[in-house]
């Protein structure tokens, strides 16, 4: 690849379209996914080893670079799902741009945002969130407002090689030959060889809003949408109160329950998530479940708010059902961030033995600052 460039903000604003890209690996592409595990895996020699990654916290990305394209370079940004990410953001196309030059790849990496003064940053999932907005001017300030980084983690193509076939110790030497000098916002993750200090990541790195720990078997092929990594993630309950229920897109049941805690001291309950993934006979057991809990108007109908419009989907309804809080549930979750899981969370069980009033923030664990500086630094 090319050097960098000085002058980033000369950067030519490339296409987004894909008819453009003359790449071995062209999109959509289902990235390679990972399965849970309780606990950071050991090296299997059997198997070729494992090597360790941060997982990070963003959106997954897959970046298609075309930097010989006619008409100036092509770029293309999707997302896990298969949507298309690039008009979002405009500031990662533009560095990639000025930083890869002529060269042409494909990179699976991850989008974020970073927030917190110089010495204690950390990701931000809120600030990236914000930006999937449809308003071009929109996406235009928040690129200035608050500028995404990609963190690359594999390389699936370079030039003319398709490197889906080849093992991932390969791909991982490419990426570092081919990434080795790039600099901020882009970034190439750390690896390491070693499961203890993969442990120690696990624990220190959750400080700067990372979301575990990824292990990659040195041998595998890239396989995309098959889970052959392994995901290591904290695991934690904690006792909610059902505020709300949405009902499931068949029409038929609870498709997911509205989850609230409130403040030490506090009266109210604030929203901090939801827990959904039920089968469908548990849907409608759910339904009877929550009834006698639900708010009535005058007339004695269900009475409805209105929820938060999913930026992925604008135009999806996300009213709910108001429950009045006097169910307390256990759920498994991840992390809160900011007030709120971060994912969706785990309904556990029922728990009738606890009062609403006793379900309060104070009862989730607060992980260690650490600095997300110290995550992308180069070892």
């Amino acid at each position: 690849m090319t050097p960098p460039r000085a002058d980033r903000a000369a950067a030519p604003a490339p296409s987004d379209d894909a008819d453009r890209l003359r790449l071995p690996v062209l999109p959509p592409v289902d990235p390679m996914l990972a399965r849970a595990a309780g606990e950071v895996p050991a090296p299997d020699a059997a198997d070729g080893g494992l090597w360790y990654e941060p997982k990070w916290d963003g959106f997954r990305c897959l970046a298609f670079y075309d930097g010989t394209a006619e008409g100036g370079p092509a770029v293309v940004l999707g997302s896990r799902g298969g949507k298309p990410l690039t008009r979002y953001f405009p500031e990662v196309v533009a560095e990639l741009v000025a930083q890869l030059g002529d060269a042409r790849c494909v990179v699976d990496g991850e989008v974020v945002v970073r927030s917190g003064e110089p010495g204690a940053e950390r990701l931000d999932w809120d600030a990236l969130s914000q930006r999937i907005h449809p308003a071009a001017s929109r996406v235009a300030t928040l690129a200035q407002a608050t500028p995404a980084s990609f963190v690359a983690f594999d390389l699936l193509a370079e030039g003319d090689d398709d490197l889906t076939g080849r093992p991932a110790a390969e791909r991982r030497q490419r990426l570092e030959h081919a990434w080795g000098e790039v600099t901020a916002p882009l970034h190439l993750t750390q690896r390491t060889d070693d499961p203890d200090l993969a442990r120690r990541w696990l624990d220190d790195f959750e400080g700067a809003g990372l979301d575990g720990v990824v292990a990659k078997p040195r041998d595998a092929v890239y396989e995309p949408g098959r889970r052959v990594m392994t995901k290591v993630k904290h695991a934690r309950t904690a006792d909610v109160v059902v505020v709300g229920y949405r009902v499931h897109k068949s029409g038929q049941g609870v498709g997911s329950l509205l989850l609230g805690l409130r403040a030490p001291g506090g009266e109210d309950f604030h929203q901090v998530g939801g827990a959904s993934a039920f089968t469908a006979a548990r849907r409608l057991e759910l339904l009877d479940e929550l009834a006698p809990h639900v708010e009535r108007d005058d007339e004695g109908e269900p009475v409805r708010a209105a929820g938060e419009r999913n930026r992925f989907s604008a135009s999806k309804d996300g009213s709910f059902v108001v429950v009045r809080p006097e169910l307390v549930c256990e759920v498994g979750f991840d992390q809160l961030e900011k007030g709120r899981f971060r994912h969706v969370a785990r309904f556990l069980r029922w728990r009738p033995d606890r009062e609403p009033s006793s379900c309060t923030t104070d009862q989730v664990e607060v992980p260690t600052a650490y600095d997300l500086e110290r995550v992308l630094a180069r070892t």
